[in-house]
């Protein structure tokens, strides 16, 4: 069976004993049918609003900024931006590097440099340094461009529903049955079955589960140097001294 909206909604239709649809009648199905497809839809929604940072969700990002100009929209599918990522691409024909953006408060630009995007002259354009993260869906440079470089950024992006017969969910084909057990809840709560979609809401939990603790969950630790023995005699520095020192070299 392949993976796409007919495989997913005719996996529904085999559990609860319905006649399979093709894709010649997929479109035009109603009553039963069409609440499959809801239901495969819901089940994807519920899963992409679980975690804002499913990896299968993340999009790299290339901008052309336009000289003169400060702010730029988000993307129309963008969830969350990550801001720490902003970067000018390297362009030999505008004989730039890849330059890394530090990150600047929106407040910190209003008191400092907000006046950028109201002056006439181009005298202060340049090779961008910070950006800054508006209130509008926008982000914004400093200082303006004054050439159109390229930009680079990560984001996380919130799917749209599956619509025709062939779309494939962004949800990776092993976590399938995930998506099924989902998909099963609101079909049998559409008939009623309240036994059964607690058992299949229990089942999209628990899998929802396995999934974060398969793509999402890190594991972050501190390499140590504290010396753990006396070699040259004197006393050994105590974790606490020894762990800030460390950090501080980093």
């Amino acid at each position: 069976m392949a993976y796409n909206f007919l495989g997913l909604v005719n996996e529904i239709n085999r559990r609860l004993n319905e006649v399979e649809l093709t894709s010649s009648n997929f479109s035009s199905s109603n009553g039963f049918y069409a609440h499959a497809k809801d239901a495969v839809n819901a089940s994807l929604r519920h899963i992409n609003q679980s975690e804002y940072g499913w990896p299968f969700n993340h999009v790299t990002q290339e901008d052309v900024l336009t000289a003169g100009t400060t702010r730029y929209p988000f993307p129309n599918d963008c969830k969350v931006i990550s801001f720490e990522t902003f970067r000018i691409k390297e362009d030999s024909t505008l004989n730039n590097d890849t330059k890394k953006l530090r990150v600047v408060k929106y407040e910190e630009y209003l008191e400092s440099s907000v006046s950028q995007e109201y002056k006439t002259s181009t005298s202060n354009n340049a090779l961008p340094n910070y950006v800054f993260h508006a209130p509008s869906l926008e982000y914004g440079m400093v200082p303006p461009p004054d050439k159109a470089y390229t930009v680079v950024y990560e984001y996380y992006r919130i799917p749209v529903d599956l619509e025709i017969s062939t779309d494939v969910p962004a949800v990776p084909e092993r976590f399938k049955h995930i998506i099924v057990d989902g998909s099963m809840y609101y079909a049998y709560s559409f008939r009623g079955d309240t036994q059964m979609a607690g058992l299949s809401l229990q089942k999209f939990d628990e899998g929802i589960k396995h999934m974060r603790s398969m793509l999402i969950n890190r594991f972050e630790y501190l390499r140590s140097y504290m010396i753990s023995s006396n070699q040259g005699g004197g006393r050994v520095a105590s974790s606490s001294s020894n762990t800030g020192s460390s950090l501080d070299s980093l």
